[in-house]
């Protein structure tokens, strides 16, 4: 049974609250939403009890007061910028942004091309927002940005940009990714609030790192491993100790542009509303913990995970040796080791006992699930197998898909569709599964129990296809890898 270390309903209810306190504050509210506000599974992984649609949910509590703003860089359309946790450009998923807020009932009112010169990419893409129905506004380069205070709050400055026309008491500012211009987005509309002699106001949400856990908390620790590839780094805030005597945690990028910020609050406003950048934060999350031990334990989970992955890139050339060595800072930190992770263990002893590639899996009771290489099945395959199995309380020896139907599969991926490796990838293995379970018992029991695999542990000994590691990510499975080929050639599909 899983550990719970997260009150998600708690957490729903305290956020919307402190959020509408914040609006009573000022009448309107800009919100610099950071992360990811669909499918955050990070948070889920570290704080087990977590709804990775958490933060969605809490806004649908504040749906009639909510509208949202989606920030885009314009050199990040004109560069056709990856998201590389999804594979698509910064560009398309705004759009997959736009069909998920309106999906969920909420109104987006408008986008916003920041740092807009002209660029005929950002220039096509505006005629394009423009005919799908959407409002577009320009936010333009401020020379000398963010130090030139005197003409960044000024009308050569932010008053430069376009006024974007909200309507209602929240307005959440978003953004496809990181250094897309949210923060300057608020900032610009709250020149132009105060212009037009309305009164509003500025916070951020981000989840991590948690400013009411210690500094070296494995959550917070978790929070740096997943941004090893950015040096982001958790700190005390000293404008905070210095104001409040209070020692609370963020980040040094908030910590450093700080003493900027509150000097353009101060020329916005006359004074500054907020004495840190902790003050600026809206985040409840760490008012939800239940069970400090759980989500100690989910998040040094994290942090090795984290390393592998680091590890395999870094093996792969798509990454250097900066964010596998901070990594290996942290995890000493964090008084962990590879060892932590069971799954590690057993897939490379499966590994070394066959010498072929293995697969291993912690089940819910903590029994270690193990997969090989086979003449029908490649290690990962067989994990999910035999732990479909197990969960389905079948006995190991019983088959669950006949060779009879495997074989054709193998042939045709070969023989016609120009594979050279015949074994069958997880999906293939699972649309099998499914086939044969319309008439096998067994196979049917093994089908049901897929839901039961997401948050479980897994490792290979070798780097998985893209085919492999996705199925993987669909599943829920937390995976890791050896950073190790199965073979020596060059080329990896």
């Amino acid at each position: 049974m899983e550990r719970i270390g997260f009150d998600n309903e708690k957490y729903l209810k305290t956020q919307s609250e402190h959020i509408m306190e914040r609006i009573g504050r000022y009448g309107k509210l800009y919100l610099e939403f950071g992360g990811k506000l669909f499918d955050d599974n990070h948070a889920a992984r570290v704080l087990p009890g977590f709804q990775p649609d958490s933060k969605i949910r809490m806004l649908l509590k504040l749906r009639d007061q909510t509208e949202i703003v989606i920030a885009i860089c314009a050199d990040d359309i004109e560069k056709n910028k990856v998201r590389g946790d999804i594979g698509i450009t910064y560009d398309q998923d705004l759009l997959r942004l736009v069909d998920a807020f309106v999906g969920k009932g909420l109104y987006v009112g408008s986008v916003v091309l920041t740092r807009f010169s002209g660029q005929p990419s950002a220039v096509a893409y505006e005629k394009k927002l423009k005919a799908l129905g959407l409002r577009v506004y320009r936010h333009y380069p401020i020379p000398g940005y963010p130090s030139n205070l005197q003409l960044i709050v000024s009308d050569e400055g932010y008053g430069r940009n376009d006024y974007i026309e909200t309507t209602r008491p929240l307005v959440v500012v978003t953004a496809p990714g990181p250094g897309s211009g949210k923060m300057a987005t608020c900032l610009s509309q709250l020149y132009h609030e105060q212009k037009r002699g309305v009164k509003a106001g500025y916070a951020k949400f981000e989840t991590f790192p948690i400013w009411n856990l210690p500094l070296n908390h494995p959550v917070n620790l978790a929070y740096e491993a997943a941004t090893a590839d950015l040096s982001d780094v958790n700190m005390i805030d000293p404008f905070h100790l210095e104001a409040y005597g209070q020692t609370v945690v963020n980040y040094n990028r908030d910590v450093e542009v700080f003493p900027v910020l509150r000097a353009m609050f101060e020329r916005i406003f006359g004074e500054s509303p907020y004495q840190s950048p902790t003050d600026m934060g809206v985040n409840m999350v760490g008012n939800c913990i239940v069970d400090d031990a759980v989500v100690r334990d989910a998040a040094r989970q994290e942090i090795i995970r984290r390393l592998y992955t680091a590890l395999c890139e870094r093996r792969k050339g798509d990454s250097g040796s900066g964010p596998v060595d901070k990594l290996q800072l942290l995890m000493e930190k964090a008084g962990i080791t590879p060892s932590n992770r069971p799954v590690i263990a057993a897939a490379n002893v499966r590994a070394s006992e066959t010498g072929l590639p293995a697969a291993a899996m912690q089940m819910p009771d903590g029994a270690i699930i193990t997969g090989k290489t086979s003449s029908l099945l490649g290690a990962s395959s067989a994990m999910i197998l035999n732990s479909l199995k197990y969960l389905a309380g079948i006995d190991d020896a019983v088959k669950l898909i006949a060779p009879e139907i495997i074989e054709p599969i193998m042939e045709l991926k070969v023989k016609y569709l120009g594979n050279h490796n015949p074994l069958l990838h997880i999906d293939e293995i699972l649309i099998a599964l499914a086939i044969a379970a319309l008439t096998n018992e067994a196979a049917a029991a093994a089908y049901a129990q897929l839901p039961r695999l997401s948050g479980l542990e897994a490792h290979s000994s070798v780097i998985l296809s893209q085919v492999d590691t996705g199925v993987f990510r669909k599943l829920g499975v937390n995976l890791t890898c050896e950073p190790q080929y199965q073979t020596k050639k060059l080329y990896h599909k």
